[in-house]
């Protein structure tokens, strides 16, 4: 997808990670590459999918730090510097389950309240598959492999561990449905 929204979005992820934060710009890379595999399933949408796959972590810039919690200090950069499409604003916000993460961190009203979750299971769905079958480098992985390697990286008993302990089966069950979907695709 190269659409207006998709080209600005990829412009500000380079500005605000490719340096900053070399191997988090390369994985916002592989993730983007991943929306772009299953745009045929998501018809009209498929550019607000391209666009908040490659800045779902932009939260994670240095600069942009305010909570420590990067999908909301990324959708609040987006929304409050940018005046970004609010719904590209409530995906990125909502990624992968982040409500959940949310809770773990007492910041579960304030996320639900400024960035309500959108109704379109799909494309929720869509960015979640994206985000957990790409590794930290950008590469394709399973899920399960993926949510290894995070537990692996924070350490089970960390606030991410326990966040990816809980999210486990909400996260399989979306990369489910998102591979579902792909192979109902007629070839």
């Amino acid at each position: 997808m190269n659409g207006a929204m998709s080209r600005w979005a990829r412009a500000v992820a380079e500005a605000e990670l490719s340096e900053a934060l070399p191997r988090r710009w390369a994985h916002s890379q592989g993730v983007a590459q991943r929306a772009a595999e299953v745009a045929g399933v998501l018809r009209g949408e498929a550019e607000l999918l391209a666009s908040a796959a490659v800045l779902h972590d932009v939260g994670y810039a240095p600069r942009l730090t305010v909570t420590g919690f990067h999908p909301l200090d990324g959708a609040r950069f987006l929304r409050d510097v940018h005046a970004a499409n609010e719904r590209l604003v409530r995906l990125v916000a909502n990624h992968s389950l982040a409500l959940l993460e949310a809770a773990e961190r007492g910041l579960r009203d304030v996320l639900e309240t400024e960035f309500p979750l959108l109704e379109n299971k799909l494309l929720v769905d869509a960015l979640v598959y994206c985000d957990m079958t790409t590794t930290p480098d950008g590469e394709i992985t399973s899920a399960e492999a993926r949510l290894a390697e995070i537990t692996a990286r924070y350490g089970p008993d960390s606030l991410v561990g326990r966040f990816i302990r809980r999210a486990e089966p909400d996260i399989l069950a979306a990369v489910s449905r998102v591979e579902a979907a792909l192979a109902a695709q007629p070839r």
